[in-house]
């Protein structure tokens, strides 16, 4: 006698992807896995920083700059 019953469904999706971590390379854009070291598209090292500033574009980051420092001295001129 076998346990195997004909009625039960098998789905086709497979698990092995679940926990994945995949991450756009900081160069080209192209998603790439977290624990990659080259990009497989550009290949570039990939360098992954948890900076507040990373992926923004610098003049992002020196417009923020200008914008505290004119709030600084609008308040100073109070």
């Amino acid at each position: 006698m076998s346990d195997w019953d004909e009625t039960d469904d098998w789905t086709e999706e497979s698990d092995d992807d679940q926990g994945v971590d995949v991450r756009p390379c900081p160069s080209c854009g192209v998603e790439i896995y977290e624990e990659a070291e080259r990009c497989p598209h550009c290949g570039e090292y990939v360098v992954w920083s948890n900076s507040a500033f990373a992926g923004k574009p610098k003049w992002w980051v020196v417009l923020g700059i200008m914008g505290i420092i004119a709030v600084i001295v609008v308040l100073a001129s109070l």
